[in-house]
């Protein structure tokens, strides 16, 4: 289903929503936001990403808004406002954090969502987006999953303590694993080091100081910090995948021919939905 709304600050946004053929009966439902990446759009992400079988298989809801773009009709080059980054939606100020809250609370009179169980996953300008709403809508978001992103805003004092598992890729060139100008980024902007964003929320969440760190056992390449117990259940996890590109990892490439060849031993989609699951509030 295609939806559309007006924001407070006047602008016509749209989204596209996928329900599942069959959820249960009598319960309400948890909801992913999913993000999509900078230029592009909801349904290329819907596509990239194969939420909507974790949703049949799973009994979730997602939704796939659509950042602010270029052109007569504004449908290309679409980004988010989270913060640093990126595009247009940043130079115009877009209050992208109001349209998640207004498409959180439209959505509710139309599916009965858990208000407990709604959560956010973003690629790269959708993950910095979704950095952004933990930090300004925690009052709604319970956890996040994000891949080849950074934390874009200076400050960050969330309400209530939101989950966060953060996926990385070594030879990430357009958000760089040490941070700076990546070799194939479009958008200009220096990037923080993507660990800091986790490291910030830790902190915010009231998590131990010092992280454990390990290596996968059933995948070498992947090295995880993390950081439990949080305030409230929650947990904090950087994922590093060595020699991964920016790329959604475990699906095939999106839209962009600038992103890498996507890693193939890990899907991001599976990894952040399962992180999600275990982390929606009591």
């Amino acid at each position: 289903m295609d939806g559309s709304l007006h924001t407070a600050d006047g602008r016509d946004r749209t989204y596209h929503v996928y329900v599942p053929a069959t959820l249960p009966a009598s319960t309400s439902v948890p909801r992913l936001i999913a993000l999509h990446g900078g230029t592009g759009w909801g349904t290329q992400f819907e596509r990239n990403s194969g939420f909507d079988a974790l949703a049949e298989a799973n009994g979730f809801i997602v939704v796939y808004p659509d950042g602010i773009g270029i052109g007569a009709d504004g449908a290309s080059l679409r980004t988010w406002n989270g913060g640093a980054c990126c595009g247009p939606a940043v130079k115009q100020q877009v209050d992208d954090v109001g349209f998640i809250r207004t498409m959180i609370t439209t959505l509710e009179s139309t599916y009965d969502i858990d208000p407990l169980h709604i959560v956010a996953a973003g690629h790269s300008n959708g993950g910095v987006l979704a950095y952004r709403l933990a930090c300004e809508l925690s009052d709604e978001i319970a956890a996040i999953g994000v891949q080849s992103s950074v934390l874009g805003i200076p400050a960050c004092i969330p309400d209530r303590p939101v989950s966060v598992l953060h996926i990385h890729g070594s030879a990430d060139q357009n958000i760089p694993i040490d941070g700076g100008i990546g070799s194939k980024a479009v958008s200009g902007v220096r990037f923080s080091r993507p660990l800091d964003g986790a490291v910030t929320l830790a902190a915010a969440d009231g998590c131990p100081a010092t992280p454990a760190r390990a290596v996968d056992a059933a995948n070498p390449d992947l090295s995880v910090t993390s950081w439990t117990p949080c305030d409230g259940g929650a947990e904090v996890a950087f994922v590093q995948v060595q020699d991964a590109s920016h790329a959604w990892m475990g699906h095939p490439t999106g839209h962009s021919g600038l992103v890498g060849e996507p890693y193939a031993q890990l899907d991001s989609s599976l990894l952040i939905w399962n992180f999600l699951a275990q982390h929606m509030r009591d």
